[in-house]
């Protein structure tokens, strides 16, 4: 289980000010944990006096992405975010994505020897077999090609450094995750989307998509009401045979922690997250977490905080069990500042694999 250390203000106070360049397919209008990272970490790095690039697909004309058209697939000319780069001339490179943005940084790089850092955000394989029928071991030999290159290749979880370590990509840096803890806590009050629902509440937030594997917890059988925060484009098909859960579509900021907060639990049925924002953004407004013992969870939580369970309905049960305030103090533990600090500590020199602190 991985523990994030609070704290890192200081040492971002000290840290010399870097220009840094991060290249990602994934961003705007998606909402979601990698694109919720990135942001956290330019807004923190930029606070902290470090000129952070963006090059994102809001940049050039897109296309959307078949089977799910809120991802914008970057349409460039050869050379056009090679010379974006050479003109940035920046102190770093980080390439967060393995899409067409990700690709044409890398293919610069590569020509003209910069050192660039990589992130494995998603479980790529998987969530490419999701929507393909394909096997996943047909895509491992593209992200190994895609990483071995990169200075490092930064993870959020130990079980996902041993599944890249197995693959044969051993330059790997550990980077973690955080929570807002001004916005998500125990008392940002009630939450009116849950006037007149039955309790207990079960709540999933996140985008609604076949890879996060929601109609496992929507087949549940637990007694109360189930909510799903968030939209994608299985929403429709999954409110239709699911008329008994309640769709509220996307929140964000203060409704989004009211959600949270006025949960009784947080059902997280993904297996194909490398992390699971979401679960230490429940845990920080002191709803335990459900899930099922697959890296993400199992890298995350405890059984203080939430159960872990192959059956879902025994974990929710399980879950429903445990102290809010034990699940607050948890939370509060994934500091934002901290990750952002292990960030830049992976744009450094390399020398060898980073181990989790």
């Amino acid at each position: 289980m991985l523990l994030v250390e609070p704290g890192g203000l200081a040492e971002l106070a000290e840290l010399p000010p870097k220009s840094i360049a991060i290249v990602t397919d994934a961003w705007y209008p998606q909402m979601n944990g990698v694109v919720r990272t990135l942001t956290t970490t330019c807004d923190i790095l930029r606070a902290h006096g470090h000129q952070v690039d963006m090059i994102t697909p809001d940049q050039y004309p897109s296309l959307p992405c078949p089977t799910y058209p809120e991802i914008r697939l970057a349409l460039t000319l050869p050379g056009t975010v090679g010379r974006r780069l050479s003109d940035l001339h920046p102190d770093a490179v980080h390439i967060a994505t393995e899409g067409p943005l990700g690709l044409a940084a890398r293919r610069y790089c590569m020509a003209k020897a910069v050192p660039f850092t990589t992130a494995y955000h998603t479980q790529f394989p998987d969530y490419v077999a999701r929507r393909t029928s394909l096997p996943s071991d047909a895509f491992w030999p593209y992200i190994r090609w895609f990483h071995r290159p990169a200075q490092r290749v930064m993870v959020a979880t130990e079980s996902i450094r041993e599944e890249l370590r197995a693959q044969g990509l051993t330059r790997l840096h550990h980077w973690g995750r955080g929570v807002d803890l001004e916005a998500f806590h125990p008392d940002v009050g009630p939450c009116e989307d849950y006037e007149g629902l039955v309790r207990p509440i079960q709540l999933y937030v996140g985008r609604v998509a076949v890879e996060k594997n929601i109609e496992a917890f929507l087949r549940t059988t637990r007694p109360g009401t189930k909510v799903v925060v968030g939209d994608g484009p299985a929403r429709a098909d999954l409110e239709a045979r699911y008329p008994e859960a309640v769709f509220l579509g996307k929140r964000s900021g203060d409704a989004l922690a009211r959600c949270y907060a006025n949960a009784d639990v947080f059902v997280f049925p993904s297996k194909t997250d490398t992390f699971g924002l979401v679960m230490i953004e429940a845990l920080a407004c002191g709803t335990p977490v459900a899930a099922f013992p697959v890296p993400g969870p199992r890298d995350v939580l405890s059984e203080e905080a939430g159960a872990m369970r192959d059956d879902l309905d025994d974990a929710i049960a399980n879950a429903l069990l445990r102290d809010r305030q034990t699940c607050a103090q948890y939370g509060a533990q994934f500091s934002w500042e901290k990750a952002t600090l292990q960030f830049v500590a992976g744009l450094e020199e390399f020398d060898g694999e980073t181990l989790i602190p």
